[in-house]
């Protein structure tokens, strides 16, 4: 291999790295705890995300993963207003 290959695989591979750090950082910029409420059961589930709507609805999902039963019950826990919404990280 060439000197100009190898510099150019090793510049492609900072970048590449660089990249991947950049995305994962910028990711979870969102942090909530959201608390559910479905047929008398209650969970709570922390979750984030690259904006505050994408963060309270993993953190929603979740918690209704855990307190509901099939995805019929699972979809209906998720048209509900969460029980209540804490930011960890704005």
């Amino acid at each position: 291999m060439s000197k100009k290959v190898k510099v150019a695989v090793a510049a492609l591979f900072v970048f590449l790295v660089g990249l991947i750090l950049y995305s994962t950082l910028n990711l979870n910029r969102h942090e909530c705890e959201v608390c559910m409420e479905f047929r008398g059961r209650t969970s709570c589930r922390t979750a984030a995300g690259a904006t505050q709507e994408e963060a309270i609805r993993t953190a929603t999902d979740n918690a209704c993963a855990d307190i509901s039963s099939g995805m019929t019950e699972s979809i209906a826990c998720g048209q509900t207003s969460p029980k209540s919404i804490r930011w960890l990280k704005p």
